[in-house]
């Protein structure tokens, strides 16, 4: 089998109304995608935050086999041309995840099964808890009772726009409605400093958070490691870091309890299934973020994922209907990948064709 072809399609539609968390407003939902043809008739697909690196690392690997995916890796992750991270690993990893759809559908396998086959099912929550305009505290608290009653036995909710007081009220409200028993994440998205971190994780401790996520930038390693010796609050990172070695100065500060690895910016699977190993080998359990079409087959395929993020529909209204095998949520607070061959990327084509941008 041979690679034939390497391009971009790129998708865009608006968001029902803008959303916003500790850092970013989202106004709309893109998909990026890179689309490896082969010999042989069958097509990979890969996505990424953004691929515009894709067209000159196709050409390098255009006449290669696509199993091969640690050969090709090397041949498209080339920092002295091309950077060590951001935008050119970004593209690499879409790349990778393209070649693993391919590697997947040509053993007839979905994802999950193909590189670990852990688990068929596992505990999912809700990634929800945005701000928006007009959204006030009795809004956030109908938003929690929706996903309650779609099975959820956990959620999160954005903290660091509004001021610590105000959050923590917040906080306080969803823990209010949602009980004693469902797990309840907070997000910062990098907005604090350490020790407004540490403040506010005081804060809110009494409300029993499972995680406090990317409270501070996610290159201070050292104010990671302050704010987990004085907070009881386990803390959560990972998103946007990339590579195993990065990653691997991350598991060195000493500070994360889990993980967040998100395969479309960190180096595609290839370079997840290393990191999820050097985290396991560590004691360190992951939640990936991002993409739930392939990071719950990724959630399914390691021995230390613990729960799995999902986006409802107040994120992105097309999300179960872009793709032509959506990842569904079971009845009992589980989700499950596709048992369809592949990451689970294939596109409805009908759904999306009116919002291609490129």
């Amino acid at each position: 089998m041979k690679i034939t072809n390497v391009y971009t399609e790129k998708y865009k539609w608006p968001k029902a109304k803008p959303i916003a968390n500790g850092t970013h407003v989202f106004n709309d939902n893109e998909l990026n995608l890179v689309v490896v043809e082969t010999d042989e008739g069958i097509t990979g697909y890969g996505t990424s935050w953004e691929i515009n690196f894709a067209e000159r690392m196709g050409r390098a690997i255009l006449g290669e086999d696509p199993l091969n995916n640690e050969r090709l890796w090397k041949k498209t992750y080339v920092p002295k041309f091309m950077g060590r991270k951001g935008n050119s690993l970004w593209t690499v990893s879409a790349i990778d995840i393209a070649l693993w759809d391919i590697k997947a559908k040509v053993a007839g396998l979905p994802l999950y099964r193909l590189v670990g086959g852990s688990r068929e099912k596992i505990p999912f929550y809700i990634a929800g808890g945005y701000y928006a305009r007009d959204k006030g505290i009795r809004e956030l608290q109908a938003e929690m009772e929706e996903y309650l009653s779609w099975g959820a036995n956990a959620v999160k909710i954005k903290v660091g726009l509004l001021s610590m007081k105000e959050d923590a009220e917040r906080v306080r409200a969803v823990r209010e409605v949602i009980g004693d028993d469902v797990k309840l994440m907070l997000d910062a998205n990098c907005s604090y400093k350490f020790f407004e971190a540490i403040e506010f994780a005081r804060m809110v401790e009494q409300y029993n958070p499972y995680w406090f996520e990317e409270p501070i930038d996610q290159d201070d390693y050292d104010g990671y490691a302050k704010v987990a010796q004085k907070s009881n609050i386990p803390l959560a990172a990972g998103e946007n870091e990339m590579t195993r070695f990065g990653f691997r100065d991350l598991i060195r500060s000493q500070s994360i309890s889990i993980m967040n690895p998100d395969a479309e910016c960190m180096g595609g699977v290839t370079e997840f299934l290393k990191v999820a190993a050097m985290a396991d080998a560590n004691g360190i359990v992951l939640s990936p973020h991002g993409q739930q079409q392939v990071h719950v087959h990724l959630d399914c395929a390691v021995p230390n994922a613990t729960i799995a993020e999902f986006y409802p529909p107040q994120y992105d209204a097309k999300i179960y209907e872009a793709f032509e095998n959506p990842v569904q949520l079971n009845q009992d607070g589980t989700v499950s990948p596709s048992q369809a061959p592949g990451v689970g990327l294939d596109i409805n084509r009908k759904v999306l064709m009116d919002f291609r941008i490129k």
